[in-house]
């Protein structure tokens, strides 16, 4: 036996080994493509702002590698894939994911009815920190708890990297095909290239952006292979330059060529800094990616594949630099000069297809972030294409795609120029890096449990890199860099004012909510006329009677004989299991047949279709009434007011569907048979399948026959409509904000996204005037 289970252990750790590297090669096309074609352009926008020259000497050329290399190696493979990588949101990755993070471990969020709103939800999220346990009060966790403007901070730093992000999904894709697309000059006469340079990267651009809604995995096979023979490309190529041109190359690794370097150049080697940071683009994608594979799968291919590579392209490059100083201005330093002339044209075509591929994972990747934020309440309500049934996370969103479409379009027209382009890249990638070395430092202290010394040491340490980088891309803003400052603050403006207007909002619902005990004095028919039929409510509310319930009943006194008040809520983890999702509770008295129903979605979660959705609720409800709710629950302590009391559902009571009539008396209509069944005699029949043995009184099955007759008799949907209007006497700014920005987001955005697919005919739209 023992050899046995030796035997299967090993089969298995092989097993495990082969899906790693399986997934590591998977990586390559949908991680490292921005990173990987970044050679296309280091160079030549290290040395074309005209801040350092080339000499004979070649001090220059071996500053700029030595700073390539280490910034590489420093940033990307120690920051990100050693440590930044271990911080993941239950296997997800990403600016939000941290923010997350931070916010569950310390309880100081500030998302609209995610944070404060059950402690249901609190329990939920401290299970998803896994065997963590609690982290001891400090002083950091509790100025975070107590201080509201450090809150604030944290989630407008959240907001601004994630700005960043989309700055960087419109920039990447213009600065990579225009540079891929560059190699043309090569092969024409100034006057032919200037005329078809722009044109092919426009055409490229729009061919690009308009097949996104087939989705990567349509083409996913294609891309792994396309990144690979280009790290073989670029590698090979490098290899021959440093054997041909100059095999001491590697001495230019050391330290002390940065110090060389900075010491002769000074202003102008700082002022570089912006191109010599574009070596990293691609590292913030590679951590943003990491829900879609493992830890060790990117860390594999980063390190066997991706960094060698790399490491070679930029030697190489720089020994073929070292031994020819005489380029033509036109030509300065670019990667293509160093390719050999016979093999220019089929290098030139991997280089488009694998610009094509590193910009696909770049556009990905925003929209996972604008989904992201659309389930925390921090964007305007998008329509969200899953483009694949299979793999997890792989998204089309139209509005957005055609949006960084237009501006893609503007920037690569309005720039014209790899050097400009890049500035604005680098600015993009550095701030978001920035921002995530401080919440790293947050998560080293409350979530990991660390001496504050480590946090400060990670801090101080990458925090001083990346300040230098910032200012020497910040000092380049008349050259380009204005671009993503522009870009990120019209998204920042936008997710600040819906955030804003959903948080006054939600504080409305909350102050004007109906109490319980005007429900009550309603008596058991809620002083109005009960028809057949479920009515779904939705609220924004986890307790409380919504005050559109009572605007809707005062103007139209009749009502379904099921009341169910839904609230669909997004918690701050990546990912709820089903059998957490569903929260039950009753309001009232068992004869109100009222219930309160919260369905829970984290931030990553694929929402039902509504015919799926409306199963799960019915089967959710019918599970809360037959596990034995009494009345007992509802009067803790003897007290007169009714305690809504939640209770998680597991598993719902299962139930068909099918056409015909049920033998029998409508009053013996609810009963067991030979496979115990509650069945109703209906044209359409609902029947629940009750488990084994299950003893109910006639209560319950009173309960039950009275659901399955309005599940029957069909279901409807009450979505409120909230018209915002600041109070009179707010600010200037308020009036602007919720009357107009807000309002004209309200107007332009989607609906909640289980509405979706909810038939017309059965939805009803009640609206109010919200004075906030």
């Amino acid at each position: 036996m023992d050899a046995e289970s030796g035997c299967g252990a090993a089969s298995a750790r092989k097993k495990s080994w082969r899906s790693e590297l399986v997934l590591a090669y998977q990586s390559l096309g949908v991680v490292y493509g921005e990173v990987a074609t970044s050679p296309l352009y280091v160079y030549k926008s290290a040395f074309a702002g005209g801040d350092i020259d080339h000499s004979e000497g070649n001090e220059e050329i071996y500053g700029v590698l030595s700073l390539v290399f280490w910034t590489l190696t420093l940033i990307t493979l120690l920051k990100y894939v050693l440590v930044v990588l271990r911080a993941d949101d239950d296997g997800e990755g990403g600016t939000f994911a941290l923010y997350s993070l931070i916010c569950r471990r310390v309880r100081a969020g500030l998302l609209p009815g995610v944070g404060d709103s059950s402690a249901a939800d609190d329990d939920l999220k401290e299970q998803r920190d896994g065997a963590l346990l609690p982290p001891p009060v400090s002083t950091a966790r509790a100025a975070l708890q107590q201080r509201r403007e450090l809150q604030w901070l944290l989630l407008l730093f959240a907001l601004l990297g994630t700005s960043m992000v989309i700055g960087d999904g419109v920039l990447t894709p213009a600065v990579s095909v225009f540079s891929a697309v560059s190699g043309l000059k090569l092969s024409m006469v100034n006057e032919q290239h200037q005329y078809v340079l722009l044109p092919v990267t426009c055409v490229i651009l729009v061919g690009l952006f308009a097949l996104q809604h087939f989705g990567t995995h349509r083409v996913g096979f294609l891309f792994a292979p396309i990144v690979c023979l280009w790290l073989l490309c670029i590698s090979t190529i490098g290899v021959y330059n440093i054997i041909v041109w100059n095999p001491h190359i590697y001495k230019a690794l050391s330290p002390y060529y940065m110090y060389s370097f900075i010491q002769k150049t000074q202003v102008g080697g700082w002022m570089s800094l912006g191109g010599i940071l574009l070596c990293v683009t691609g590292s913030e994608t590679m951590y943003a990616d990491l829900g879609h594979f493992s830890q060790s799968s990117i860390k594999i291919a980063f390190t066997m594949v991706v960094y060698p590579s790399l490491v070679l392209a930029y030697m190489g490059q720089a020994a073929y630099i070292s031994q020819h100083h005489n380029f033509e201005r036109n030509h300065h330093i670019g990667f293509y000069i160093s390719v050999p002339e016979k093999i220019r044209w089929p290098v030139l075509g991997i280089a488009i297809l694998a610009a094509v591929v590193g910009s696909q994972a770049v556009i990905t990747g925003t929209f996972s972030v604008i989904k992201q934020c659309c389930s925390l309440n921090c964007f305007p309500r998008v329509k969200i294409v899953h483009t694949s049934s299979t793999v997890h996370g792989q998204i089309y969103i139209p509005e957005i795609n055609w949006i960084l479409m237009i501006l893609c379009l503007a920037v690569t027209i309005g720039l014209r120029n790899t050097k400009q382009m890049a500035n604005a890249q680098g600015l993009a990638v550095i701030t978001v890096m920035i921002v995530t070395t401080c919440f790293m430092s947050l998560v080293i202290v409350l979530c990991w449990n660390k001496n504050v010394v480590f946090a400060l040491a990670f801090l101080l340490f990458f925090g001083a890199i990346e300040a230098v980088y910032f200012s020497a891309s910040l000092v380049k803003f008349h050259e380009g860099a204005w671009v993503p400052i522009i870009l990120s603050f019209t998204f920042l403006t936008v997710m600040c004012v819906w955030h804003y207007g959903t948080t006054k909002k939600y504080e409305f619902d909350v102050d004007n909510k109906v109490s319980i005990s005007w429900l009550l004095n309603l008596g058991p028919s809620l002083g109005i006329v009960r028809v057949r039929g479920i009515g779904l409510i939705h609220t924004e509310l986890v307790s409380g009677i919504p005050a559109i319930f009572s605007h809707f009943v005062t103007n139209l006194p009749a009502f379904h004989q099921v009341l169910v008040f839904l609230c669909i809520k997004s918690v701050s983890v990546p990912h709820v299991q089903p059998e957490e999702r569903f929260l039950v509770g009753r309001i009232g008295l068992k004869q109100y047949r009222l219930y309160r129903v919260v369905v829970r979605y984290g931030y990553r979660d694929v929402q039902q279709d509504s015919l799926e959705f409306e199963k799960a609720l019915v089967s959710s409800i019918a599970e809360f009434i037959r596990s034995g709710d009494s009345d007992k629950n509802g009067y803790p302590d003897g007290s007169e007011s009714p305690y809504e009391r939640l209770s998680i559902i597991s598993k719902g009571l299962p139930f068909q569907e099918a056409d015909g009539e049920v033998e029998g008396s409508p009053e013996s209509s609810v009963r067991k048979d030979t496979n115990p069944n509650l069945v109703s005699s209906k044209s359409r029949r609902v029947r629940f399948v009750l488990p084994e043995n299950a003893q109910i009184n006639s209560e319950v099955c009173n309960e039950l026959q009275e659901l399955t007759e309005a599940r029957e008799a069909g279901m409807s949907f009450i979505m409120g409509r909230s018209y915002m209007k600041a109070k009179s006497g707010s600010s200037l700014m308020k009036r602007i904000a919720i009357n107009f920005i807000y309002e004209f987001l309200m107007r332009n955005s989607r609906g909640p996204a289980y509405a979706a697919n909810v038939p017309h005919v059965s939805t009803l739209e009640v609206g109010m005037v919200c004075q906030v």
